[in-house]
């Protein structure tokens, strides 16, 4: 009898041994998958970001706001800080498409051309005029809506070109959006004639944002967010504006009260407190640098657009302005065929403007052209190589802007320009 309690003690003993080592082995395995993992840290206390975005995304599907937004949305009052900042002050960047640089070639290309140029930056698509973000997507709404595309390894992309000393600027398209005006038409422009209101672009019909509907804005600063979550060092808003093709006496835009100016600049204005310590830059018409108030009906007023962003970008291309423009008092009969007088007359003009003006917040970052408009007709337009490039450079230097970037929609560059 007493040998029998010995064993039975003996293999409990042993059962309870077994027991507690494989819960320290299901500790050690638990420990070991979180580690691969990995994670990112965003405290509201530090506004701190560590790690890799795989638990941002998680808490993105799990702290969904109202909106569907995930973390990233106006609930989340996380101020989203860049990895890196390099000097955005000397800028001398390409715009460059998320299919391009998705190619390894491609890839490889860029920064071979950042060490063998003045090229220290790029522009690279985050979410393009077609609506879609264009590196997959953790934001719910984003999933959700399949808006998003895999043109490129974000990660991969940011991490190269920051290894590279390269300063990376990602492009928000913002109310030029087929796609969520599409799949929410409640929040798109609406045709006074019934159904919504569509313009021409790129041979197709599509349909635009209202930006005067702020039920959009969270959507917009959202993706934003996660871009610089990602590794961006700077945001870039393009088609930050109305619409102002087609009929566009047609357009009707619920909510819109005042004038249209006022709703941009709202915009920015909450982009900007959503994300108080980004460096955010917006694109608009080049034509606001010399005309007065918003004349293009777009929502873009010189004297008041750049009050909540670090840099504006005029495109301020040669080709788009009309026969016989007046720049800074000067005539231009043929804008096109005189590249560095429009570009060094309308930064001189935009800043004389911007100078009067008590804390203006934006500098001037203009986007040039590396295009040839033949489209203006025969005489009016001419081949831009390596003189007009150059040209447009040297008019942004001796205006006193040191940054530019340069515009080519399908990303052929006059690379021996930037030598």
């Amino acid at each position: 009898m007493t040998n029998n309690k010995f064993m039975i003690t003996i293999i409990v003993i042993v059962a309870l041994s077994l027991i507690a080592f494989m819960g320290c082995g299901k500790k050690d395995s638990q420990k070991k998958s979180s580690k691969e993992v990995g994670s990112v840290t965003v405290s509201e206390s530090t506004s701190t970001i560590s790690g890799n975005a795989n638990i941002a995304n998680k808490e993105a599907s799990e702290t969904s706001t109202s909106n569907d937004l995930g973390s990233y949305g106006p609930d989340n009052k996380s101020t989203i800080m860049p990895m890196s900042k390099p000097n955005s002050k000397n800028i001398r960047a390409l715009y460059l498409t998320g299919w391009t640089i998705g190619r390894q070639s491609k890839l490889d290309h860029y920064v071979w051309l950042a060490h063998h140029s003045e090229i220290n930056a790029y522009v690279i698509d985050v979410k393009g005029d077609d609506g879609f973000v264009a590196y997959k997507s953790n934001i719910p709404m984003v999933k959700e809506l399949k808006n998003s595309e895999n043109a490129y390894n974000v990660k991969k992309v940011i991490s190269t070109l920051h290894a590279n000393g390269i300063y990376v600027i990602g492009r928000i398209v913002c109310f030029k959006d087929p796609q969520l005006s599409k799949k929410r038409p409640g929040l798109a422009v609406q045709d006074k004639n019934g159904g919504l209101f569509y313009s021409k672009s790129n041979g197709k019909m599509i349909t635009w944002l209202n930006p005067a509907d702020k039920d959009s804005w969270p959507y917009i600063v959202a993706i934003a967010k996660e871009a610089l979550a990602n590794g961006f060092d700077e945001i870039q808003f393009d088609y930050v504006r109305f619409p102002n093709d087609g009929k566009t006496k047609n357009m009707v835009f619920p909510g819109l009260i005042g004038p249209r100016d006022q709703v941009i600049n709202n915009f920015l204005a909450y982009a900007r407190n959503q994300m108080p310590n980004a460096v955010l830059s917006a694109d608009v018409f080049g034509i606001i640098c010399v005309s007065p108030g918003d004349s293009e009906n777009i929502g873009q007023n010189l004297d008041s657009v750049g009050k909540n962003v670090n840099y504006l970008s005029p495109m301020i291309y040669p080709s788009h302005y009309a026969l016989g423009q007046v720049i800074n008092e000067k005539v231009y009969e043929k804008p096109d065929l005189q590249p560095y007088g429009v570009v060094y007359n309308s930064l001189i003009q935009a800043q004389n403007r911007m100078n009067k003006i008590p804390n203006y917040g934006a500098s001037m970052r203009p986007y040039l052209q590396d295009f040839s408009a033949s489209w203006i007709g025969v005489g009016n337009y001419q081949r831009y190589g390596v003189a007009q490039v150059k040209e447009q450079i040297k008019a942004v230097e001796d205006s006193g802007d040191t940054g530019w970037i340069m515009w080519n929609a399908n990303n052929h560059y006059t690379e021996a320009a930037f030598q």
